[in-house]
């Protein structure tokens, strides 16, 4: 799906915000939006301006390495070298990141809390310095910071997020919440980690497209959506299809006309019982 096409996609399904993550090419030839150059950056940002669409989450690879001194779970994790290398250049890529969301005028960049190692929970305080000190640099240019569950990572699921996220100040870091990768460390997203959550800083969640076309559909969003409603989420909810099988335009489309009608189905039962 090229920017063009993007826009397009947004208008078909009336959508107002777009999250984004690599600019559309051939395999191999994807470029990540948080680290173009500023004229490219301007000249997406005109595309999207001009189309009527606002940016509400910008999924970059923040601190998605190694933590240098730990040791990996993973059976083919990154070299110690690109780990330390990776650590040594952070507060860089954050600066370029943040040009992006600039760009975008996007208030959320995306970050992870280190490839997963051994005893996660052993590390939570070092990686809350960490990212703490990155988020007041972000906090200084009108950025929040939202750290996502993923299972390859330290913070993997519902309880892992609950138990860390006191360690950074609430005004510095929020999270976004993908239910599906929850599944991944055995956790049952909802009503189970949903409930762990502390959904006052949750800020943006994602919906994989599994979730919705997948005959055995993995995530049931119905009762999420309602309890969102009910909790009072104010943030945006992003498809992120994940097919990478060369259907991901067409599978999008299904996913997000599933997702649309779930959503009106949703407000047209609370204004029932509101009634």
């Amino acid at each position: 799906m090229s920017p063009e096409e993007s826009v397009a996609f947004a208008h078909h399904f009336r959508l107002s915000w777009l999250e984004l993550r690599d600019v559309p090419g051939l395999p191999g030839e994807q470029k990540p939006y948080f680290f173009l150059p500023e004229a490219e950056l301007r000249w997406h940002a005109k595309l999207f301006h001009d189309g009527g669409l606002k940016i509400s989450f910008i999924n970059t690879n923040l601190l998605k390495k190694g933590l240098p001194g730990t040791v990996l779970l993973s059976k083919k994790p990154p070299t110690p070298e690109a780990s330390q290398e990776e650590y040594d250049q952070r507060f860089a890529n954050l600066a370029k990141c943040i040009q992006s969301a600039h760009a975008f005028e996007c208030p959320y960049l995306r970050v992870f809390s280190f490839l997963r190692a051994e005893h996660p929970e052993a590390l939570y305080d070092r990686i809350a310095n960490i990212i703490g000190e990155m988020a007041h640099k972000a906090q200084a240019e009108g950025v929040m910071l939202l750290i996502e569950n993923e299972p390859a990572c330290n913070i993997g699921n519902s309880a892992e997020l609950a138990a860390f996220l006191p360690k950074v100040p609430e005004k510095l870091l929020g999270f976004n919440w993908d239910a599906a990768n929850a599944l991944h460390t055995h956790e049952t997203p909802f009503p189970d980690g949903y409930r762990l959550l502390p959904r006052n800083r949750m800020r943006n969640a994602q919906i994989k497209g599994h979730d919705i076309l997948d005959p055995d559909q993995r995530v049931d969003w119905v009762p999420i959506f309602a309890a969102m409603d009910e909790d009072g989420f104010a943030g945006q909810i992003g498809l992120e299809t994940h097919y990478f099988d060369g259907t991901k335009l067409e599978r999008s489309h299904l996913a997000m006309d599933k997702i649309v009608k779930l959503a009106d189905a949703n407000a047209r039962g609370h204004a029932s019982a509101a009634s």
